[in-house]
């Protein structure tokens, strides 16, 4: 008992001296808590952070898009741009939507020009948000003329795009992350609860894992990342369909065909947050509702013309999905079974036509390729459409004769591969895009007017029918039944340009189960070999839905008639098999609806690889190619955490030091006294 009361007054010395030294224990956020675990102090410590990466991509010349400069993850301080002065040590920079384009466009400039000051910058997050859409006069990544060398025209410095700042065709060696609304409550949590402590010693730092691995190979090109398999080709799978369904086995009596074609595909800074709502999904949006108006008139066998749709991916990426398409048809492939180039009377393109409303008027420019008597009879039956609607609040006016030729779309790929393509595009502008977030993470859905698109749905399918049958009598009974469901616009805008309900909505459900939520609208990449009958599990939600959709809506028998289809197939070769996913058992229709691969032309994949064919003269678009691909990756996240500065933690290590050897001095001061004491006693 004698022997422990030394002890005892030692412990409760020692431990008065910890405790005015060290405080209790405290999260890095800066709140006393309570730890049971592991992962209750991973949690603690790091918040992962949703957000939208910028990617790295390549070509045959070289890189453009964002990825960690090195092999390791990037780990740096975070400040606000407009606290930017002199930085002693690589920081994340963190940018408003109104800072974009001057950071990109002027700041970063200076950075690539000056090394010592480009090392300051670790990496960059900007900030997300519908607020300030309203306050930007424009935003848009592409450049003034979008995809200038596939132009059928010499004049490619013409300003399509005068909002522009191309900042997505370059390359940067950092990584750059849009955050989502939760990303950026996160990002500004940990940022307010510094200002409010005014922790000097601590720093919020974001923890960029971005290694792709074309960076680790030193693959820098699209050649020689195939060659050493460390990136994929962009595309992904077009589809067509016919209405009425076309007898394939049977080339007698083959009618004139009146050729629609969208887009499906867009792009921005960030991978993953291409919705493309005006440019170009208004655009397919009204295809769809035209469909589904067509679809329920009778007597499309006895009409003189053959409708055809087509809806394209890879557009964005040297009109990817169109050249193929136009390829496969030279080599009569089984993708196209059915179709011929020769038998393409016209072409009508539906671009972006989500801003077309303006004063209670629905306004549509149609821009033509060609003067011909086909054209002629396209303009005719769009004036006839518009004509034929009692409200008169649609109209269709044709493009400025001083433009200096078609706008950037899909029809460029059409007259390239034959000058004489009878075609017209219709769009919301005339001489400049009216889409101010042209290519933009901020062409959302907020961006588009659904009346504009319900119009444009409705003069487009008044129109076909007019083409299809000849007949121009505009109180014709079928012209005026015609009408396109508002509703199933509106639904199918907000499946296609929302993640609330986004691809989850019960009009894609009814057709497929989606792998995802919200539709990135990017065009992806090629994973397996490319196929006419493709495995599905390569083929993106958006194509699947698309397929599906088309396959029911062309189709000749529906509602009762249909049979059964077991494990996706059909008795019957002019029968497809439709909603199986979403049923236990699909359904077959007679439909002649196709799957189109959409990958580049110079590109070639045998023996589970992809290579690169050598360049063919007679091949302009193939000449001016830049055959994109996609770097791959294992992850890709980000994280934000408090650290403590290195010269807190030297002056921590040298205080407890101190306490130490305080402690020890005074418990063999203490022992030494106590001892004593009991000796007397």
């Amino acid at each position: 008992m004698a022997m422990g009361l030394p002890r005892l007054v030692a412990t409760a010395f020692t431990l008065t001296l910890v405790s005015i030294f060290l405080p209790l224990p405290f999260s890095l956020a800066g709140e006393i808590t309570s730890i049971e675990s592991v992962p209750d102090l991973q949690r603690l410590m790091y918040v992962a952070v949703d957000g939208y990466p910028c990617v790295r991509l390549l070509n045959l010349s070289g890189e453009i898009g964002c990825s960690n400069p090195g092999l390791s993850k990037v780990v740096a301080p975070i400040i606000k741009l407009k606290d930017v002065k002199d930085l002693v040590q690589p920081h994340t920079v963190l940018v408003t939507p109104d800072e974009m384009e001057d950071f990109f466009t002027r700041h970063v400039p200076l950075v690539s020009n000056d090394l010592s000051f480009a090392s300051k910058i670790g990496g960059v997050l900007i900030e997300s948000g519908s607020s300030f859409q309203q306050k930007l006069k424009g935003l848009s990544p592409d450049n003034m003329f979008p995809q200038a060398e596939f132009s059928p025209y010499g004049n490619v410095e013409y300003k399509w795009n005068p909002t522009a700042s191309s900042i997505m065709w370059k390359a940067y060696n950092f990584p750059v992350y849009l955050l989502s609304e939760s990303g950026m409550s996160a990002v500004h949590e940990f940022l307010s609860k510094k200002e409010r402590k005014h922790k000097t010693y601590t720093s919020d730092v974001a923890e960029f894992s971005m290694v792709m691995e074309t960076t680790k190979a030193g693959t820098h090109n699209s050649e020689a990342c195939l060659q050493e398999g460390t990136c994929l080709p962009l595309g992904g799978y077009s589809v067509w369909s016919s209405l009425p369904p076309i007898n394939v086995s049977s080339s007698n009596n083959r009618k004139p065909i009146v050729l629609t074609v969208a887009s499906m595909d867009s792009a921005s800074f960030f991978r993953d947050k291409s919705f493309g709502a005006d440019s170009p999904i208004s655009g397919l949006v009204a295809l769809l509702g035209a469909v589904d108006a067509l679809s329920r008139v009778e007597g499309f066998s006895n009409l003189k013309k053959q409708l055809v749709f087509l809806v394209l991916t890879g557009e964005t990426w040297g009109y990817l999905g169109s050249r193929r398409f136009l390829h496969e048809l030279d080599l009569h492939s089984d993708a196209v079974a059915g179709l011929s180039d020769t038998l393409i009377e016209t072409v009508l393109e539906i671009g972006s036509v989500g801003k077309g409303l303006s004063g209670g008027i629905n306004t549509f420019f149609a821009h033509k390729t060609r003067v011909s008597s086909a054209t002629n009879k396209t303009l005719d039956a769009l004036k006839v459409a518009q004509d034929s609607f009692a409200s008169k609040n649609i109209k269709i006016l044709s493009a400025d004769k001083t433009n200096p030729g078609i706008p950037p779309s899909s029809l460029m790929a059409f007259m390239k591969k034959n000058p004489q393509t009878s075609a017209v595009v219709l769009e919301d502008f005339d001489t400049k895009f009216a889409n101010k977030f042209y290519h933009s993470h901020l062409d959302d859905l907020s961006n588009v007017n659904s009346s504009s698109v319900v119009a444009a749905a409705s003069v487009v399918a008044r129109t076909l029918y007019i083409l299809a049958s000849d007949n121009k009598d505009t109180s014709s009974s079928a012209l005026g039944s015609i009408q396109v469901n508002a509703s199933f616009v509106e639904e199918l805008l907000a499946c296609l340009l929302s993640c609330e309900p986004g691809l989850s909505c019960n009009l894609v459900k009814d057709y497929i189960s989606p792998t995802n939520t919200c539709p990135g609208n990017y065009a992806g990449v090629m994973s397996g070999e490319p196929s006419s009958n493709p495995y599905l599990g390569s083929v993106s939600d958006v194509s699947r839905f698309l397929w599906n959709f088309l396959a029911e809506k062309t189709s000749v028998q529906k509602g009762n008639t249909t049979s059964v289809c077991s494990k996706g197939s059909c008795s019957r070769t002019d029968q497809v098999c439709i909603k199986a996913e979403s049923n236990k058992e699909g359904t077959c229709v007679v439909s002649t609806t196709r799957y189109v691969p959409a990958y580049s032309t110079r590109l070639k994949y045998a023996d589970g690889a992809w290579t690169i064919l050598p360049q063919n003269t007679s091949d302009s678009m193939g000449m001016v190619d830049p055959v994109w691909t996609e770097s791959n990756w294992n992850t890709i996240g980000l994280q934000v955490y408090t650290v403590q500065h290195s010269a807190y933690d030297n002056a921590v290590l040298v205080a407890r030091i101190t306490v130490t050897t305080l402690a020890y001095f005074g418990i063999m001061v203490a022992k030494s006294f106590i001892t004593k004491a009991l000796k007397q006693d």
